[in-house]
């Protein structure tokens, strides 16, 4: 991530970042079932992931993530910084 500025409290989250903690949830949990459902980490990262990709934007504000994404990305950050 990029550093942060005086007026940023949190850097922008690239799509690479965000594919890589969708694939960290995705590892630590994998889809289940018939239908292969995603865990919950990594089915509330991806909505913010597809639109990424669709509004073809690099970045993302961690603001922009609902709660439960916002808590899966934390949460990715604090366990893979303890790795």
């Amino acid at each position: 991530m990029r550093p942060t500025s005086d007026h940023e409290v949190m850097s922008e989250i690239t799509i690479h970042e965000l594919e890589a903690a969708i694939n960290f949830w995705r590892a630590r949990s994998p889809s289940s079932g018939d239908e292969l459902v995603l865990c919950k980490e990594a089915s509330a990262l991806s909505k913010p992931y597809a639109l990424m990709i669709v509004q073809r934007q690099q970045t993302l504000s961690p603001d922009r993530l609902d709660g439960i994404a916002r808590l899966a990305w934390d949460s990715y950050v604090r366990l893979n910084n303890s790795l």
